[in-house]
């Protein structure tokens, strides 16, 4: 992961990134990264999308690779940028994360390299696992979200 346009530390341009809060129930699914620049960081699960590929198929693709389950996925929930300077100044990361509603189909939590663990809480855990207030936000819309019943409409679905 070097410099330049394909790298993800001191990139060029913003790297556009998708993040799932995925809800089972009234649980929601958190994972602690194992890299930078998240390192033991309790968050949504997600990663990069690549080129030709439409947000919701990242998002789904993500989470399959990282927490080995299947997720139907639903609309945008939030959108933010996470930029983090190096001791200089420069910018070292720089990720323009679209974060998108998702609830759990099937499968059996397993977490990959990516992660240090996963789990499926309740937003009373949040502060217990040390959440971040903004992926707090994030989760508890997408909770609200499903209560509103956000599949109402045609299913956008991923696999």
């Amino acid at each position: 992961m070097g410099a330049g346009p394909m790298g993800r530390e001191y990139p060029d341009r913003p790297i556009v990134a998708v993040g799932a809060a995925v809800c089972q129930g009234d649980k929601v699914l958190v994972v602690q990264r194992a890299r930078e620049p998240s390192l033991g960081v309790w968050t949504v699960p997600g990663g990069m999308v690549d080129l030709g590929e439409r947000l919701q198929e990242a998002a789904a693709r993500e989470v399959r690779e990282e927490c080995g389950i299947e997720i139907e996925v639903g609309p945008v929930v939030e959108v933010f940028d996470n930029i983090v300077h190096d001791d200089e100044g420069r910018v070292r990361f720089h990720y323009t994360i679209v974060d998108l509603t998702a609830r759990y189909v099937s499968g059996d939590l397993s977490p990959n390299d990516e992660l240090m663990d996963a789990a499926w809480i309740t937003p009373g855990q949040f502060e217990a696992y040390g959440v971040r207030p903004k992926a707090q936000a994030v989760l508890r819309k997408a909770l609200r979200a499903q209560r509103d019943g956000w599949l109402s409409g045609p299913a956008q679905r991923a696999r």
